[in-house]
């Protein structure tokens, strides 16, 4: 990579031409998702449904490409008849119904947002969306992280992939979100950035698919 391109990933995230061959591997590859898993993704939904009692799709707002918000759709696994309103998750979250942590455990209540993908809200490989009060509060050098759409999958996602495991042994998870797990994420992502090349993108989702 040549010196100009390195300077303009550092203050402004992908150049246009790495961003434009992202946004089309997103666009035909969501699109052919959405194809091939709307026979998982209807069913799903209707079962979510019942479970819950509540619409069967999760939507919900997180801070998008430049800081904007977006409605970011999933299956729903949580109820909610329960008082604990903290938006960190453990596993040991009694939110979570049974069949929801199926979902969760498969990774299948993350298929709707192929839809977000193929929007452009997000895209396959970024940092995960965070709920407000996190990445939009990020300042200097940080907020690269809002310079490229966030993603399904990603080297913050792989590395913290059992979260909710590792915040149920901890005595204050929100603590440790805010002070460990989230700050550690902010760097794995602006690494992630600078040093940004579409094969690592194919490596990330392959490890995803095949984890080891």
């Amino acid at each position: 990579m040549c010196e100009v391109e390195q300077g303009e990933q550092a203050i402004t995230g992908l150049n246009s031409r790495q961003a434009a061959i992202k946004r089309i591997f997103d666009f035909i590859f969501s699109l052919s998702g959405l194809i091939l898993t709307s026979w998982i993704i209807v069913p799903a939904y209707i079962l979510a449904t019942l479970d819950t009692g509540n619409n069967g799709f999760f939507v919900q707002k997180r801070v998008g490409y430049k800081g904007k918000f977006f409605a970011l759709i999933k299956l729903r696994t949580m109820r909610n008849d329960n008082p604990i309103s903290t938006s960190v998750t453990t596993k040991e979250d009694s939110r979570i119904t049974r069949l929801g942590r199926f979902w969760r455990k498969t990774k299948i209540d993350e298929l709707p947002q192929l839809i977000n993908i193929l929007l452009g809200d997000m895209s396959f490989v970024g940092p995960r969306p965070d709920v407000p009060g996190f990445a939009d509060k990020l300042q200097g050098d940080d907020r690269i992280v809002l310079n490229v759409r966030p993603g399904i999958t990603g080297p913050a996602t792989l590395k913290y992939k059992n979260e909710e495991e590792i915040l149920a042994r901890q005595e204050n998870p929100e603590k440790y979100n805010a002070e460990v797990i989230f700050p550690d994420k902010v760097r794995l992502n602006k690494e992630y950035i600078k040093n940004y090349s579409f094969i690592k993108d194919l490596k990330y989702i392959w490890q995803t698919i095949f984890p080891v």
